[in-house]
């Protein structure tokens, strides 16, 4: 992770020119300002691990609790779901609590749900206690864009392609991890493991809100926090100058809002199939399960460079469609040749499949770079990241669907590709330099 510090620190940001500024802004950051930083990390890193530390283990836990399979297909469901759910409900709370009250009470309920259900005697407790625990993940997930916005307005992309790079480590450790640590001690101990870093990532906000014991929720203005104007003093005229939210802000309504939400929605829909159904693919097409599993690790590997340098890069551009064109090309080679000539190849394929997902940090990036105000960006990141995981989770099931319905996987694969040209829809609307707040502008 130090390595991961240093390289993300090496870039120069967007709203800075020179790359001196940056260590001028380490310099000059504040003690609120380390700890919200080490907390948005550290969170970052715990909103998959209660995710994919369970599937390498379900023969396992199946001992114990009796997973069959439709059991099975509802665990793999439960993520997107639940990040839907609880994700689409979390900008409305927002209103009554601070940003920073809300994403301890988030860790809170996952580190509940994480340890009561290896306690669960039972298969339906267990799907309950997962269910809340998912909970948790699913509100952080929508409170660490504005929490960006909040602290750190000047480096917005800096700090995205950090916290989403770590968020890519935090979902492949746990599965790499799960099996080893099941096998030197059990299953429980395993799932109850990454309960323990939810534990660390706590620490930081307890600690700031303890040293900033007024925060208020701010859902009005995009006034910067007293840490960002004390490390920065020239982002007070930037905040300063802009406008107060609307006072109430309908997004169903929105054309800004429904771009995000079919980009992130439709990125997600396809990153979820790929990881339920690639092996499957590649073994019809007669690659042995060791070398489709590597396959479906290089997909997911590709996210790691993808969510680091999408963002800054994003950052400095004032429309960043262009880069959405390069991921929607690279999809569809990949499933192009994953449809035709899956067994040969396969590498290349694989890898322009895995370039495509690079619409989820930039969609990630733009839920402040189309906000003006802290209420817009969690109003956004709730509507977009709810209804989008909800869109998402239909994804593996309707792609299996297909499948079985026509015995082919051509029929999968056209689904995929109408899911792509709504994508790219979404992304056309949203990466116009047009800000949410804008569409409730009163004639």
């Amino acid at each position: 992770m130090a390595n991961i510090i240093i390289l993300v620190a090496s870039f120069p940001a967007a709203s800075h020119p020179h790359p001196g500024n940056v260590g001028a802004m380490v310099k000059k950051m504040p003690r609120t300002a380390w700890l919200i930083a080490a907390g948005i990390i550290l969170t970052a890193a715990t909103l998959r691990s209660a995710v994919t530390v369970v599937p390498p283990l379900i023969s396992t836990i199946n001992h114990d609790l009796p997973l069959d399979a439709a059991t099975i297909g509802i665990l793999g469901m439960l993520p997107t779901a639940a990040f839907g759910l609880f994700g689409f409900l979390t900008p409305y709370v927002i209103r009554w609590a601070s940003l920073e009250r809300l994403i301890v009470i988030s860790i809170v309920v996952g580190i509940v749900g994480q340890i009561a259900r290896v306690l669960a005697p039972n298969t339906t407790l267990f799907l309950v206690f997962t269910v809340i625990a998912f909970g948790g993940l699913g509100a952080g997930n929508v409170l660490l864009p504005p929490l960006v916005k909040k602290y750190f307005p000047a480096k917005i992309g800096l700090m995205t392609a950090l916290y989403v790079t770590v968020m890519s480590l935090g979902t492949a450790l746990p599965a790499q991890m799960a099996v080893p640590i099941a096998d030197a001690t059990n299953w429980q101990v395993s799932l109850a493991t990454w309960a323990g870093l939810s534990v660390v990532a706590l620490l930081p906000w307890l600690v700031a809100l303890f040293a900033s014991p007024r925060t208020t929720p701010n859902t009005t203005t995009a006034a910067p926090s007293p840490a960002v104007v004390a490390g920065s003093p020239e982002l007070v005229v930037h905040q300063s100058a802009q406008k107060a939210a609307p006072a109430k802000m309908n997004l169903w309504r929105s054309p800004t809002a429904w771009g995000l939400t079919l980009m992130f929605g439709c990125t997600s829909l396809n990153t979820y199939a790929m990881f339920a159904w690639l092996p499957e693919i590649l073994s019809e097409a007669g690659l042995d399960r060791a070398s489709a599993g590597s396959m479906l690790a290089l997909f997911a590997a590709l996210g790691l460079p993808l969510s680091l340098l999408v963002p800054v890069f994003a950052a400095r551009m004032r429309n960043p469609f262009p880069m959405v064109i390069v991921t929607l090309a690279c999809f569809v080679a990949g499933y192009l040749g994953l449809m035709l000539a899956p067994a040969t190849n396969t590498w290349l394929w694989v890898s322009l499949a895995g370039l495509g997902p690079g619409t989820f940090p930039l969609a990630l990036l733009l839920i402040n770079h189309r906000t003006r105000t802290q209420a817009g960006a969690g109003a956004l990141s709730g509507f977009g990241q709810g209804i989008g995981y909800a869109f998402a989770c239909m994804g593996p099931l309707l792609f299996g669907l297909f499948h079985q319905w026509t015995g082919s996987w051509n029929a999968p694969f056209l689904f995929l590709f109408a899911t792509l040209f709504l994508l790219g829809t979404g992304a056309f609307i949203i990466c116009r330099p047009k800000m949410l707040e804008d569409d409730f502008e009163t004639a």
